[in-house]
């Protein structure tokens, strides 16, 4: 029996009201293959998506492949070095024309030598030249629409999607002194595949509840919970962020528990007392330090699995540095036990959340982030489903009710 009815999208209101008010989402959000192939097509075929940052494409040739909503795509720089997205599927038989990452002067089928330049135009097709009306202008790799916002990249799937970076200008004046775009690190391993849904991950990088609790101990103890706080954001706006006051300035995830590479330097005295949770969903999530960034990109494979990649910035000067590599050492450690305790709890919610006792819980005005996650989703979720149901459906009066 199908949950995708009236009733339960009606229920996603009492997600959206105030925080001290709101209940989480149902289980079934997390949990159903259902709901899991309706949320693809209601935000991951809709959405702007990370795929990467712009300095892996420092050269002419340079590339890289991401597969987002089963898509799969190459994202090149172009010799005249604009940054372009494309799809990876050979226009021919459907084989995928990149892999991996590198440098190429050109995309090279391996099945037949179909060969596309590196604006997608394709330039050579082997043994083409009998067949009928074959026109090799038309049989160019499709382009992808994307935009790139303070040094990451991001793709959207849908022609018609609004753009993104004008609905980013209420975080424009919290991220300014951060400088993302000029920011550098090195590059990330190749995802991992969790076995919890992307939203349960996405949850916990923005959750200040836990912190104080799960997170106890000098690694942890100088961002408390209690100094969490949730600005809100303007209804139209593709992202929300939170922050978290700290016991001293720059502090950072180490034993010295401060700062070791060199602090942004137009910070203010405020900004340094304090991290920034900066989140693009559904695929992007920043954990920002005085020093370093963690940015976290996520891609859906189930309802109870995604891969996540992770990756950490800093000034450039900072890998010149003859103690770098102890340095990060040092940080890796820290964040490995910190990310360690994290793991464990999202895979054991994950399989509450199949619990047929797993409930719809209440918040702590400490899980601010979780309302403002909400809002987004279920108004997304909302048009999706009236998308389905047809433009002359009502929207019921429970729904309304619920708009925050």
């Amino acid at each position: 029996m199908t949950i995708l009815t009236d009733q339960f999208f009606d229920s996603l209101a009492s997600s959206r009201l105030d925080t001290l008010e709101a209940e989480t989402l149902p289980p079934e959000c997390y949990t159903s293959e259902e709901f899991h192939r309706f949320e693809m097509d209601a935000l991951f075929q809709r959405e702007w998506l990370c795929v990467g940052r712009e300095e892996w494409l420092e050269n002419p040739g340079d590339f890289f492949t991401v597969t987002r909503a089963d898509e799969p795509i190459v994202v090149c720089r172009t010799r005249d070095g604009a940054i372009k997205a494309l799809s990876s599927v050979c226009q021919h038989r459907a084989m995928l024309v990149a892999e991996g990452h590198g440098n190429t002067r050109a995309f090279v089928c391996p099945y037949h030598h179909w060969t596309y330049d590196l604006d997608g135009a394709l330039v050579g097709a082997p043994a083409m030249n009998k067949t009928c009306k074959f026109d090799k202008k038309e049989a160019a790799l499709p382009q992808i629409r994307h935009e790139t916002w303070h040094g990451f990249i991001f793709i959207n799937l849908d022609p018609d999607a609004e753009p993104l970076t004008p609905r980013l200008a209420a975080l424009e004046p919290v991220v300014a002194n951060y400088d993302f775009a000029s920011l550098r690190g090195p590059r990330p391993e190749e995802p991992t595949i969790f076995p919890w849904n992307w939203k349960v991950m996405l949850e916990n990088n923005n959750d200040g509840y836990h912190a104080s609790r799960l997170h106890a101990g000098p690694l942890h103890d100088f961002i408390p919970s209690g100094l969490a706080s949730f600005p809100d954001v303007p209804a139209d706006s593709a992202a929300y962020y939170r922050l978290n006051g700290t016991l001293h300035p720059n502090a950072g995830f180490n034993a010295t528990q401060k700062s070791v590479f060199p602090v942004f330097p137009k910070l203010t005295e405020e900004e340094q007392n304090r991290l920034l949770f900066v989140n693009l969903p559904p695929s992007l999530s920043l954990v920002v330090l005085n020093d370093t960034v963690l940015y976290l990109i996520m891609d859906p494979h189930s309802a109870g699995s995604h891969a996540l990649t992770i990756g950490t910035l800093m000034a450039p000067e900072a890998m010149d540095d003859p103690l770098y590599e102890l340095k990060m050492k040092m940080n890796d450690e820290a964040v490995e036990q910190i990310v360690g305790q994290d793991f464990h709890v999202d895979e054991l919610v994950q399989q509450g959340l199949r619990s047929k006792h797993a409930p719809r819980g209440r918040y702590s005005w400490q899980e601010g982030a979780q309302r403002l996650l909400n809002v987004w989703l279920v108004d997304r979720y909302w048009a999706e489903w009236d998308r389905r149901r047809g433009p002359s459906a009502p929207v019921t009066q429970i729904r309304g009710s619920g708009a925050a």
